[in-house]
């Protein structure tokens, strides 16, 4: 089964069975669901839509923007776009909401339906389970013919969201241009093959190899940004004797660097480098989620600042940035989230501001790297006995109870499953939303701290089961 609902949309491998795949059955549904509940909303009736470059992508986009029509709104079409693009474009437009045709990082089979609010944000829990009620009771009334919605589909988008990078008063052009940096892109078959070039040559970069840059949808790799993923990238970095490489996923809202000698910058540090240029600015707090590196709220405190972690997922690390007013956040994922820019996590602006940091440290990409607190993190599972949704939430839940009772003697946090605090690292322990599993992510001041840490944690996780 490889339907997955949630309050910020639904996901799904394409094709298959209705209600077990995500086919055009369940598309119109949910697409549905979500124009109704704009419309009781008294919200304007405008929806902007884009897509990423996956193969399905059309077809999704043509089933969603019709039954939009069929309940009377009108719909704004970016065409092939970025997840922050759209939601910038929702504000723009000063429209109802938005629905961001993709899914992320996942492979070609997959994609998905984010839904926005009137704020280009992600709606909230209260409203995505309203959508989802709708969309199973099959809630909502199409309009009559004469009251169908109006489509619009025009143009100017990507330009519009290089300017409003080249106009935010931290980003240093003149720097960045004067450094005559050397630059190989993974566009990995989607829209990043045409925004991220686009944007670095208004940056002032000019010497541009981009690989895996038509895009056709047929991901050359693992679409993810990891490691193992990017072995080609590193590789011709170091052929071609560039400062740095980019990788983005297909949708442009995570980021990740290459160093000059092929190494990666590591996807935890996007967040901590922009943090720390837009500190040395701006003192401010900062958010991310808890699963993200220590090293953010080391480069916060020693700019003056106060560091916050939130549960994970985007919609609850901009909640936390929203209470504490912080002046950058994001996830360890390569996700930062710019709030005087937009409330979305934004490969776009991170381009900007990394390349500006950069630019103005003088440095090379691995002493860069070098400058910042360095940790090591590991990511583990331990697997539950299969048991139904609800029996399996318990034994979470006990086992979650369990361990904070074993480990009372240190900080703990519970606003996202489990993060105890040690003297020199910390492990995270979350229940997962569609496996048997409890996820168990370290981190340390070396890697056999880091992993010596969580296979402590998970040995009295599988005791107490």
């Amino acid at each position: 089964m490889t339907l997955i609902k949630s309050i910020s949309g639904i996901r799904g491998t394409i094709g298959g069975q209705p209600g077990e795949n995500l086919t055009p059955l369940d598309i119109v549904k949910f697409a549905a669901a979500y124009g109704s509940w704009l419309k009781e909303k008294n919200a304007r009736p405008v929806i902007v839509i884009g897509r990423d470059g996956r193969i399905s992508g059309e077809m999704v986009s043509n089933l969603v923007v019709q039954t939009l029509l069929g309940l009377g709104l009108d719909v704004v079409d970016l065409g092939l776009s970025t997840t922050p693009t759209v939601e910038m474009a929702v504000k723009w437009e000063q429209a109802g909401g938005g629905i961001i045709i993709t899914a992320s990082h996942n492979p070609k089979q997959w994609n998905a339906l984010k839904l926005l609010n009137a704020d280009g944000e992600f709606i909230s829990a209260a409203d995505g389970a309203t959508v989802l009620d709708k969309a199973e009771k099959a809630a909502f009334q199409f309009a009559p013919v004469e009251k169908g919605g109006q489509y619009r589909a025009p143009k100017g988008f990507l330009e519009k969201h290089i300017q409003a990078i080249l106009d935010y008063p931290l980003v240093n052009k003149t720097a960045i241009a004067a450094r005559d940096f050397k630059v190989v892109v993974d566009g990995i078959n989607s829209t990043g093959a045409t925004y991220v070039p686009a944007l670095l040559k208004a940056l002032g970069v000019n010497d541009i190899t981009v690989l895996n840059g038509e895009v056709t949808g047929e991901f050359a790799h693992d679409p993810e940004p990891l490691q193992e993923h990017l072995v080609g990238l590193c590789e011709e970095v170091k052929k071609q004797k560039a400062h740095l490489g980019i990788a983005v996923d297909p949708d442009v809202d995570r980021l990740c660097f290459v160093c000059e000698d092929g190494t990666l910058f590591g996807e935890e540090y996007t967040l901590v480098a922009v943090a720390d240029y837009i500190l040395s600015r701006r003192k401010g707090n900062t958010v991310s989620n808890m699963s993200s590196t220590r090293a953010l709220k080391d480069v916060t405190a020693r700019r003056g600042g106060q560091y916050y972690p939130s549960a994970v997922g985007e919609v609850n690390v901009v909640t936390k940035m929203k209470a504490v007013q912080a002046v950058i956040g994001g996830e360890g994922n390569g996700g930062i989230i710019v709030p005087d820019f937009h409330y979305g996590r934004d490969a776009l602006i991170g381009i900007g501001l990394f390349l500006s940091g950069l630019a103005e440290a003088g440095t090379g990409m691995r002493a860069y790297r070098d400058s910042f607190p360095n940790y090591f993190m590991s990511k583990n599972k331990v697997t539950l006995p299969a048991a139904p949704q609800e029996q399996l939430k318990k034994m979470i839940d006990g086992v979650l109870e369990n361990m904070k009772g074993k480990y009372k003697d240190y900080e703990t946090n519970t606003e996202d499953g489990l993060k105890i605090e040690f003297d020199r690292g910390w492990v995270h322990l979350r229940g997962s939303n569609t496996e048997p599993i409890i996820r168990v992510y370290s981190e340390g001041e070396t890697e056999k701290a880091a992993q010596e840490l969580a296979a402590g944690v998970m040995k009295e996780v599988k005791g107490s089961l």
